[in-house]
């Protein structure tokens, strides 16, 4: 684990305070310089959970990546710069079902509170959100709130919408690969079925999803079709700084 290359490839200064504004800061960087993206299921790519090869591929190589290596890279992060940090599961929710145990990880922060921190869930909160606040939580990705469900999960909300129900028993990276591999490999999902490649930006977000670009402003919605496997590449290197040899494409 070199903080430095991580900092340097994320564009992040530290001071060397571990505290919630150096998180959030740290965050914020993350989200702009590092995609959301699940180019290596349609790159013929082994996707493997563990701390040298998800760091090789974010730091070294400059990828992305889904939830389970991008949280799970920035966790080594931040435990590396003296953070308290906490894998923990996740069900997403979507087409009115809860999806599987573990189908999602996020990253609990202990400061003087606890913290949400995720880095890895395509269009979510961009800075950190009180784990143990049950009011609406602004942030620039919308309002979040957290409620605590009998069974003592906790039900994250953006804009009034369920997102994920997150489990508080903390887990190890290696407890995630089984269903890492699923995402990977079954026809099932939408990681197999789909191509995304999506970038916080400052002005709102870029998204790449197999030849339609989609540029967000605000409320603007611009959205560009790519006409040769040149235009494909050049966006993913100008918009994202992935350096492709070939165009990754959705294998039937």
């Amino acid at each position: 684990m070199d903080p430095a290359a991580y900092l340097d490839r994320i564009g992040a200064r530290w001071n060397g305070s571990a505290d919630a504004d150096s998180l959030r800061d740290l965050q914020i960087a993350h989200l702009r310089s590092v995609p959301f993206e699940n180019l290596s299921i349609h790159l013929g790519e082994t996707i493997v959970l563990d701390e040298e090869h998800v760091l090789a591929k974010i730091v070294d190589r400059r990828r992305g990546g889904f939830c389970y290596e991008l949280n799970g890279a920035f966790g080594f992060l931040l435990s590396a710069l003296g953070y308290r940090v906490t894998l923990l599961g996740a069900r997403t929710y979507g087409g009115g079902n809860w999806g599987p145990p573990f189908d999602h990880m996020a990253i609990r922060v202990d400061l003087a509170e606890p913290w949400l921190v995720d880095v890895g869930f395509g269009r979510f909160t961009h800075h950190p959100i009180r784990l143990d606040g049950r009011d609406d939580q602004d942030d620039p990705g919308g309002t979040f709130r957290i409620t605590e469900e009998p069974d003592g999960d906790l039900t994250v909300t953006g804009d009034g919408s369920p997102e994920y129900r997150l489990e508080t028993r903390p887990r190890p990276l290696a407890d995630f690969a089984p269903t890492c591999w699923w995402q990977q490999t079954s026809p099932t999902t939408h990681f197999t079925q789909s191509l995304v490649c999506s970038l916080v930006t400052d002005a709102g977000r870029v998204t790449l999803s197999g030849d339609t670009l989609t540029i967000t402003t605000g409320a603007d919605r611009e959205e560009v079709k790519l006409s040769s496997d040149a235009e494909i590449l050049a966006a993913y290197r100008d918009r994202f700084g992935i350096e492709l040899d070939r165009v990754p494409t959705v294998r039937g």
